[in-house]
């Protein structure tokens, strides 16, 4: 085990040690240090060694290691990237990467915040090199005075073969992860610009492809490489495309337009002279997908493809201790790669177990861009609270899935869960009125026992009185406010019956359906009665699905139209309002998971 000190926990260890070692020269004659034993106390001096070490090691700054990607070819340039949350011991030392690595440059950067009354830190040093050899290369641990890197391995590969004889100035080429992929599943579409000449005023347009969703992956990455021998910057952009439709299909052509500068002098020198420049315009070539149709092995209801998807659950108590009358929450969670999160289905389904209420919350719909895809993440909580103790059976979850890897059919499933309610509302009351009866009859003499009772009744009465009269009062200064209330829930159970129409119609493809539903839900919502002004008070994403809707049902030769979009959007539109009026109020929710 390899332990590194800071210079202040060192010396402490070392003051330490010397003071023991001090004591312990006087009392046992100079034993050797490291093997000597307090008898008396029983006590290890090596155990106090140890554990002063390790609670050293405990205080080290963790620096990861990261590439910025991997593999790479032997010619290109890439990133080594150095991560801590707060500042180590020195400044770095980077020649032990010498032995692998050319370093072209260096960088250093910090960042802070401040969320939530939490400070956060990060300072990243960025090393940008170039493989001396191909093969599995080890990065070092990098010291950082007494502080180390962790240690990383990336994998350089020998560069492809180029017959295209290509000694240009800037060109563009593009590939795609497959060119046969499934409906709805992910291909990756990398587009790289070569480039030995230095460019200003560049636009770029983005790939085109019909029926399709198109995600731009991060940001750009810049590198050197070697074409034929000639030196060349790239810059490169992925793309996530999802297609919506099997078949044949192309993704259009990029084209770059830039101004590149030249190399020559103006013809009159001064400051405020600029660089002669002309116009390039380069293209790209077309690539064209033959899209699969879902296979017929594929027995699941709703089509999920997808490289790995996880699906798991999570408990706020114990299962088998719930009690009568108090709620214990499920959380469900399906993470998948190579989807978006409008093709993850719903978790919970509407179940009617007797004496069980549930109670389902508005699901967190999150996507992630990595470098090699999307993950989607949905996650789905819901409250169940048993009326009677016992025991209650949900139903096993299944998510047919299919693995584009693979190529086959998977199922994610979480198994059949009993839960046992335990306690009774009536039962903890109960005994207490029976005990207090016992002692009232225990001390019952005769006559002495009514009269106490009439004076006791006669009291009670009195009281009762009394809160009737208050309790008259009271219902007749609320009365006009619960009258007012009425209309505001009748009004949320209109809007419960048109999401539920919006949803159908949706799950339906069905536009002219999913139309009359927005407008009802318009029309109590905001009081319109026209698609483009209801898609006015909504939020982007859902504003253009409305518009897309709205001129996909007036168009001349009108495409299939997939409502799965737009309920999605409709959704998290909801999810965000209400975490927005929670964020507005002051009240406490009913109970906390």
């Amino acid at each position: 085990m390899q332990l590194f000190l800071s210079n202040n926990a060192s010396s402490f260890v070392l003051s330490v040690l010397f003071v023991v070692n001090g004591y312990i020269s006087t009392k046992h004659k100079f034993q050797p240090l490291f093997i000597m034993t307090y008898k008396k106390g029983k006590f290890s001096f090596l155990s106090l060694v140890l554990f002063l070490l390790s609670i050293n090691s405990v205080l080290a700054v963790e620096i990861k290691t990261t590439i910025d990607r991997n593999p790479i070819n032997i010619n290109e340039s890439f990133q080594i990237i150095f991560t801590a949350t707060e500042s180590p011991d020195d400044d770095p030392d980077f020649s032990p990467l010498v032995s692998n690595f050319e370093i072209l440059n260096q960088t250093h950067r910090s960042n802070s915040s401040w969320i939530n009354g939490q400070s956060t830190k990060s300072i990243q040093w960025i090393v940008n090199v170039m493989a001396k050899r191909v093969g599995k290369l080890k990065i070092p641990a990098i010291a950082f005075g007494d502080d180390f890197s962790l240690p990383a391995t990336v994998t350089i590969k020998k560069s492809a073969i180029k017959n295209t004889g290509k000694t240009d100035e800037l060109y563009i080429e593009v590939e795609v992860s497959s060119e046969t992929p499934y409906v709805q599943s992910q291909v990756l579409y990398t587009l790289r610009l070569y480039r030995r000449v230095q460019i200003s005023q560049a636009s770029l347009n983005e790939p085109e492809l019909d029926n399709a969703v198109i995600e731009k992956m991060g940001e750009d990455k810049n590198y050197n490489t070697d074409v034929n021998g000639i030196p060349y910057v790239i810059t490169e952009r992925k793309y996530a495309i999802f297609p919506q439709k099997s078949g044949v299909t192309t993704i259009k052509p990029l084209v770059l337009t830039a101004e590149v500068v030249s190399n020559t002098r103006p013809r009159f020198n001064g400051f405020f002279n600029r660089p002669a420049t002309k116009t390039r315009r380069v293209t790209s070539k077309a690539v064209t997908l033959n899209v699969l149709a879902a296979p017929e092995s594929f027995s699941g209801k709703q089509w999920i493809p997808a490289e790995h998807l996880y699906l798991e659950q999570k408990w706020s108590g114990d299962t088998s201790k719930m009690k009568v009358g108090e709620p214990l929450t499920r959380t469900l969670t399906i993470l998948a790669k190579g989807t978006t999160v409008s093709q993850l289905p719903e978790l919970h389904s509407d179940i009617n177990i007797n004496q069980l209420k549930t109670y389902p919350d508005q699901p967190i719909l999150k996507e992630k861009k990595q470098v090699d895809g999307i993950i989607a993440f949905r996650e789905e909580k819901i409250a169940y609270i048993p009326s009677k103790s016992g025991n209650y059976t949900l139903p096993a979850i299944e998510i047919p899935w299919f693995n584009t890897q693979t190529k086959k059919m998977e199922i994610a499933r979480i198994p059949e869960q009993t839960i046992t309610a335990t306690g009774s509302a009536s039962s903890l009351a109960n005994p207490a009125v029976t005990d207090a009866t016992i002692q009232v009859d225990a001390v019952k003499p005769t006559t002495v026992v009514q009269i106490v009772e009439n004076k006791l009744w006669m009291w009670i009465s009195f009281f009762l009185s009394i809160g009737w009269l208050i309790t008259v009062v009271f219902f007749l200064s609320k009365l006009k406010p619960k009258q007012q209330e009425q209309p505001v829930i009748i009004k949320e159970l209109q809007l419960s019956d048109t999401v539920k129409a919006l949803k159908q119609a949706c799950t339906e493809n069905n536009q002219s359906a999913a139309k009359d539903a927005l407008l009802a839900w318009g029309k109590i919502k905001y009081n319109d009665t026209n698609l483009s002004t209801i898609a006015s008070h909504c939020e982007a994403r859902l504003r253009d699905e409305i518009h897309l809707l709205n001129q996909n049902l007036y168009a001349n030769q009108s495409e299939p139209w997939q409502g799965k979009k737009l309920f999605q959007t409709f959704t998290e539109n909801s999810a965000r309002e209400k975490v927005a009026k929670k964020t507005n109020s002051a009240l406490e929710p009913l109970y906390k998971t």
